[in-house]
C-alpha cells in the first residue's frame, strides 16, 4: 500500500492539525542574512500510522533476513563450488564459478545489512531534529593571558635558554628518533642492488630453445622465423627460474644480412641472425608478434613496435628505448653461443639505471 492511501486511512485526530515553527526559527524581513534556523518538523507516515511502521518493520526484517541467507550461501559455495569451475555470466563472459559466486553472495549480504540498516533509521527511529548551540570557539582573554604566562613562566623554570648542550641533544634526539622507523622500511625486503642490471648471459652461454630444451644451432633457424631462447643451465622447476627468465628471455630472428641496417647489429650478429631481448621496454611484457616482411616485432600489451633491421629501435607505441641485443657467435661445435651479457639493463626503465 502507498503513503498515500494510507494517508487516507488515518482519522483527522491523529494528523497535526498544525505546523509549528521550526526551532531556532527568527524574522527574516529586515535581515536577510538573518539564521531562518529549522524548517517545520512534518512527520513521516510511520510516525502516525502503526500499519506503516509494521510494514517498515516487516521490510528491514526480511533484509536482514536475505543477509544471513546469504551469508550462508557464501559458506555454501565456498565448501561446495569447485576451484576450477567455469561459467558464462553476460556480459562478463567466462567467470570462475567459485569467486563469482562468493562476490555475489557476500556482496548481497553486506548490501542487506547496510540497505536494512538505512531503512531502519530513515522509517522507524526518530527523526526529530535537535538544536543544541555550541559555545563560543574562542577562549575568553583572561584564559588566553594566563595560558601564556604560564608557557613563558615554564620555559623560564626549564632553563632552556641557559643549558645549551640540553637543548642540543634534545633536539638532537627528536631528529634522531623517526630514523628508528625508516629502518623499519627494511623488512620490505633486500635492496635490489645491481641484480636488475644482469641477466644469467656470459661469455660462452649456449642459447637454448625454449621449447625443446636443446642448444640451437644457426641452421635450426630459417630466414623469417622467430625463436625463443634462455640461458643454458636454467630448469624450469629452480626456485628463481621465474626471476631469472624474466631477465633473461631472448628472441632469435634471421634476416638476410644485407637487409641490416644498424652496423652493430650486423657485426653483433651471426650469419643474419639477431638476438635481442623479449621484455618489452614499456611495463615488462614479452615481446612475441613478428612481422616478417617488415621486420618489425610489436609488443601484445601495448602495441610497442621496434624494428629489428635497425637496432630494434622504438617506430610506434610507449616503450621509452630500443630493445637491447645480446651479441652472439658460434662456439667450435657449431652451437649459438653469447660472447657476453647485455650491455644495458634489459626491460622497463627505472630511475637508478644509468644506461
Amino acid at each position: 500500500m502507498s503513503e498515500t492511501g494510507s494517508h487516507e486511512n488515518v482519522s483527522d485526530e491523529k494528523l497535526p492539525s498544525a505546523q509549528e515553527n521550526g526551532h531556532g526559527a527568527v524574522a527574516t524581513a529586515n535581515d536577510p542574512f538573518a539564521d531562518p534556523g529549522l524548517p517545520p518538523h512534518e512527520p513521516r507516515i510511520q510516525d502516525i500510522d502503526e500499519q506503516a511502521a509494521k510494514r517498515s518493520e516487516r521490510v528491514v526484517a526480511m533484509l536482514f533476513t536475505v543477509s544471513m541467507l546469504a551469508t550462508l550461501g557464501f559458506i555454501a559455495s565456498f565448501v561446495t563450488v569447485p576451484v576450477d569451475k567455469y561459467v558464462h555470466i553476460w556480459p562478463i563472459g567466462n567467470i570462475g564459478a567459485l569467486n563469482f559466486a562468493l562476490g555475489m553472495t557476500l556482496g548481497v549480504a553486506l548490501f542487506c545489512i547496510g540497505a536494512g540498516a538505512v531503512h531502519w533509521a530513515r522509517t522507524l527511529m526518530s527523526d526529530h531534529e535537535m538544536v543544541d548551540e555550541r559555545h563560543p570557539v574562542a577562549a575568553e582573554q583572561e584564559t588566553r593571558a594566563k595560558v601564556m604566562e604560564d608557557f613563558q613562566e615554564g620555559a623560564k623554570e626549564s632553563a632552556l635558554g641557559r643549558r645549551p648542550l640540553i637543548r642540543k641533544t634534545m633536539f638532537g634526539a627528536l631528529a634522531l628518533l623517526p630514523l628508528s622507523g625508516v629502518v623499519l622500511l627494511r623488512d620490505l625486503g633486500p635492496l635490489p642492488e645491481d641484480k636488475l642490471e644482469h641477466t644469467l648471459w656470459a661469455k660462452g652461454k649456449l642459447l637454448v630453445n625454449e621449447n625443446t630444451h636443446e642448444p640451437l644451432r644457426p641452421e635450426d633457424i630459417s630466414v623469417g622465423s622467430l625463436t625463443f631462447a634462455m640461458p643454458e643451465g636454467l630448469e624450469e622447476d629452480d626456485e628463481e627460474f621465474q626471476k631469472e627468465i624474466a631477465k633473461a628471455a631472448l628472441m632469435l630472428v634471421r634476416l638476410e644480412p644485407e637487409d641490416i641496417k644498424d652496423k652493430r647489429e650486423l657485426d653483433w650478429s651471426h650469419e643474419g641472425i639477431v638476438a635481442y631481448s623479449k621484455i618489452c621496454t614499456h611495463v615488462g611484457c614479452p615481446v612475441s608478434l613478428y612481422e616478417q616482411q617488415t621486420h618489425h616485432v610489436l609488443c601484445p600489451c601495448h602495441q610497442s613496435t621496434f624494428d629489428l633491421s635497425d637496432g630494434a629501435r622504438v617506430i610506434f607505441g610507449p616503450a621509452g628505448h630500443a630493445l637491447p641485443q645480446l651479441k652472439i657467435s658460434v662456439n667450435n661445435d657449431g652451437f649459438l653461443e653469447a660472447q657476453g651479457d647485455f650491455e644495458e639493463p634489459v626491460g622497463p626503465a627505472y630511475w637508478e639505471r644509468r644506461a
